[in-house]
């Protein structure tokens, strides 16, 4: 494998707007960074700065030319993703993608189907669960400390900006939905982190307030095969940004709220019943210093690469996320 003196494999990064800056921050102050791309040639050369040595491009094909580059971040809008990560797949490099890595989930089987013949790993950028209140909730998931899961129920929502409806969020062309696959698949991957898999898939999604062909709200109801419900309600209708995911087990409750920033401040408050039952024993857990979600997940997919592991989250989550995201869509009547 290329990799920098650091140790690190080579990166490229493609798609050089927000997120794209935040990977590239993530990859830390040894970047191991070759080429940043964008069809915005001065936003990539803007972007290359951060890093001595990288070269800014305009087209793709550039950096999957070039042999030193053994992995690649995929942080374009949502009709780019899945063109350009089979395009990486085939070339046999390694791909963090941006969440939802697709307009649907058929485009993700394909690059599945392409990663199983070059051995390419491909890892889904849902930053959330290395968020701290998340991590931490997973180790109090798996030490027992809720006992049986029963449920869980979560909400997320934002409350747009002037003009929303004409971004190209607004447009299912470009984006392959609304409101659910932008923030509903965080929900969803989550759920299916705490719970497991969900054959049964109720609910539906909606405009209520957008002048736009997308759904501004989703309200799902999954289950799994076991009984266990996952109920999730996201919404670009929210007007204060919300984050708040409650998972209920049969001997306490964890409760996370924020995730920092215009969320509010990141928390998870643990609510352990008692044996006399009543006002049940608290404990919370406060994160005022932000979240290292970004470099966190960066390293899981250094790791992904040296240890050549399945990701996780990998193809096969987000092939179910965005199943789930296509049957509440047909449901309700989009893309039709």
């Amino acid at each position: 494998m290329n990799r920098a003196s650091s140790g690190q494999p080579l990166f490229a990064v493609i798609g050089c707007g927000l997120i794209g800056r935040k990977r590239v921050n993530a990859l830390g102050k040894n970047a191991a960074l070759l080429y940043t791309c964008d069809l915005d040639a001065a936003r990539a050369v803007e972007l290359a700065k951060l890093v001595p040595g990288c070269t800014a491009v305009t087209d793709y094909n550039t950096v999957l030319a070039d042999g030193r580059v053994a992995a690649v971040i995929v942080s374009t809008l949502n009709a780019s993703l899945a063109p350009i990560t089979l395009a990486a797949v085939r070339a046999g490099k390694h791909v963090l993608v941006e969440k939802p890595g697709a307009l649907n989930a058929a485009q993700l089987r394909t690059i599945r189907d392409a990663a199983q013949r070059t051995g390419a790993r491909v890892r889904l950028g849902y930053n959330h669960r290395f968020h701290p209140a998340l991590q931490k909730a997973r180790e109090l998931v798996d030490g027992g400390a809720l006992g049986p899961l029963l449920f869980l129920r979560a909400r997320y929502g934002h409350g747009g900006r002037k003009g929303y409806d004409r971004e190209w969020r607004a447009d299912p062309a470009l984006s392959g939905g609304g409101e659910l696959i932008d923030q509903g698949v965080h929900l969803i991957d989550l759920a299916g982190w705490f719970l497991g898999e969900f054959p049964t898939v109720d609910g539906h999604a909606a405009t209520y307030f957008w002048d736009m062909k997308v759904d501004d709200n989703a309200f799902l109801s999954l289950r799994t095969a076991a009984g266990q419900t996952a109920w999730l309600h996201v919404s670009c209708t929210e007007w204060k940004n919300l984050f708040s995911l409650e998972l209920y087990g049969r001997g306490a409750k964890i409760a996370i709220d924020g995730l920092g920033g215009s969320y509010g401040l990141e928390r998870l408050t643990l609510y352990k019943m008692l044996p006399a039952m009543g006002p049940p024993e608290t404990t919370c857990w406060e994160y005022p210093r932000g979240d290292d979600s970004w470099a966190l997940e960066m390293r899981a997919f250094v790791e992904d690469i040296r240890e050549n592991r399945e990701p996780s989250p990998g193809l096969a989550e987000g092939i179910r996320t965005l199943e789930i995201v296509e049957a509440i869509y047909r449901r309700s009547g989009y893309g039709k």
